[in-house]
């Protein structure tokens, strides 16, 4: 079993304490002060990244940037998030993270990251802000996407299978979700 990292204060961490961190076979991400490793992803999860990066990076506007995981995107001192994919505004990204919410964020659902992927992670995007929140269930296969309404996300198209999704927000483009993981 491998040791996580460890840290000389017992207060809730912050982006400066992610920062420390040297191990850089796991994802690391922070909530409310809280780490959360990931395992790197499996094949499937990477091939519905990839396709679904290569979608938005023909169709996103000439101020904004389509960019896969891992990039840290810094909602406050004491959350930073890593979605699988990350649209922002071009000024919106330094040299170390993209700062404040993002335009987009898509998560690919993994079991292990289930859970935080339908409730922690909109949870925490939506408080920010961002305006779209997409999530693709590779297993299945099907694509949610969602729209920030009044604080909170809700439904605004939905696919499964060989169904495509036309979408016009925050993009024009169309996908289908078993497109997305069946190997070519």
């Amino acid at each position: 079993m491998e040791a996580l990292p460890a840290f000389s204060h017992d207060d809730p961490l912050t982006r400066r304490d992610l920062e420390s961190i040297t191990d850089e076979r796991h994802r690391y991400e922070l909530v409310d002060g809280t780490l959360i490793m990931s395992p790197s992803p499996r094949p499937l999860h990477q091939r519905a990244v990839a396709r679904v990066l290569a979608a938005l990076a023909k169709v996103c506007p000439a101020g904004c940037e389509a960019l896969p995981a891992p990039v840290d995107v810094w909602i406050t001192d004491d959350t930073v998030l890593i979605p699988d994919v990350v649209v922002g505004r071009r000024e919106a990204f330094t040299e170390r993270a993209l700062i404040g919410a993002p335009e987009l964020v898509v998560e690919v659902m993994s079991p292990s990251s289930e859970h935080i992927d339908r409730f922690l992670k909109p949870a925490r995007l939506a408080t920010a802000g961002c305006p779209y929140y997409w999530l693709i269930d590779p297993r299945e296969p099907s694509i949610s996407c969602y729209a920030l309404r009044n604080g909170g996300y809700t439904l605004a198209a939905e696919a499964r299978g060989t169904d495509p999704i036309h979408l016009t927000e925050p993009y024009t483009v169309t996908l289908v979700p078993e497109d997305l993981v069946t190997p070519y």
